[in-house]
């Protein structure tokens, strides 16, 4: 077992090791003043783990209302976040009490918000059960919902008090979903780790994933650290993103998943990179096997006009600018700020 500290205004624990969700109760009692909480699940993982998890809060005190939505991206929204909020309410979740995430990134992010915003702030701990949440969405403290307009366009900034990190959880995992969160593995080391990038590019990753899930949360935290809530460094975080997210929302939410489509966005924005200059040569072609290697795509057909028509909508941009994210190198990451105009040309590399 593994403790990786989070100092952000809010400090934290993360803890990775197996057989964890046996000791839920037990952990969570160590951050937790209140023995009243309620947990968040979705259907899928509701079936898997949450009545061993329930049933071992129980056993260590506490009272446990539970809270299922339907699986998928869908479920991020504001229906469901009222939905959340009116059962609260109705369960006499208060001010001193606490929300548990059991699931992914749509658990962990609707959650999260919820838990930043229900009677002004409440206490919040993440139990992520898919690799993607593991390494990215459960670390840093940036929860949202989605709207028409966009991914991730109304949230919060919102530290949990404890991430618990069960290895196990992911041998449940559909070979879909894992590869999926593979995407955001990736990401890791393009942006700033040559090493662990170089244990990615051999494709056998399961005999490695507490040492790769430790490196990917240690990346995280460091960036988190420097920059909470986003105003500089944390951007780099999002590499792959400004694409990735376009291609979500043109293809609609849930049918492009969020990792396989930041493995898109990674892979075009790195060629187009490459084409005009601004990337070592070669770049794109590693990055393209190693995506190969890892079950990811490398495409996605969509033309250059709705391409920036879209991601011009990202929180990225300013009124006449937008920045992108390229990694001149394996392990580096560069914030460039472009024109509008520079931009929609700089599309037409892809």
């Amino acid at each position: 077992m593994k403790k990786i500290t989070v100092k952000t205004a809010t400090s934290y624990d993360i803890i990775i090791g197996s057989r964890l969700l046996k000791k839920t109760g037990q952990l969570i009692s160590e951050v937790e003043k209140s023995k009243k909480c309620a947990l968040v699940t979705d259907s899928i993982v509701d079936e898997l783990y949450a009545d061993e998890t329930v049933k071992n809060l129980k056993q260590s005190g506490f009272t446990v209302s539970k809270f299922v939505i339907p699986s998928g991206e869908s479920s991020k929204s504001h229906e469901q976040l009222i939905a959340l909020y009116n059962f609260l309410s109705k369960n006499d979740i208060t001010r001193t009490d606490f929300l548990i995430a059991l699931g992914g990134g749509v658990v962990g992010d609707l959650t999260g918000f919820c838990a930043a915003t229900y009677l002004r702030g409440i206490n919040y701990v993440q139990i992520p059960t898919t690799l993607l949440a593991q390494v990215d969405s459960s670390v840093g403290g940036k929860t949202a919902v989605n709207i028409d307009a966009g991914k991730n366009l109304v949230g919060a900034f919102k530290q949990p008090d404890l991430v618990i990190t069960d290895i196990d959880a992911l041998s449940t995992l559909p070979k879909d979903i894992f590869d999926d969160g593979m995407g955001e593995v990736v990401k890791y080391g393009m942006i700033r780790s040559a090493q662990l990038f170089g244990i990615l590019e051999k494709g056998d990753v399961k005999d490695h994933l507490e040492e790769i899930i430790g490196e990917c949360i240690k990346i995280k935290r460091d960036v988190v650290q420097n920059d909470e809530f986003d105003k500089g460094e944390r951007m780099i975080l999002n590499f792959g993103h400004t694409f990735g997210h376009a291609i979500e929302k043109f293809s609609g939410y849930g049918k492009v998943s969020h990792g396989k489509a930041v493995a898109i966005g990674m892979h075009m924005i790195t060629r187009a990179a490459e084409n005009t200059g601004r990337v070592k040569t070669g770049t794109a072609e590693r990055l393209k096997n190693c995506l190969t290697a890892n079950s990811l795509p490398l495409d996605f057909k969509i033309e250059a006009d709705k391409l920036y028509a879209i991601s011009t909508g990202d929180k990225k941009r300013t009124s006449d600018e937008i920045r992108i994210l390229i990694c001149p190198e394996i392990g580096k990451c560069d914030i460039i700020t472009m024109s509008l105009k520079q931009y929609r040309e700089f599309l037409d590399h892809i």
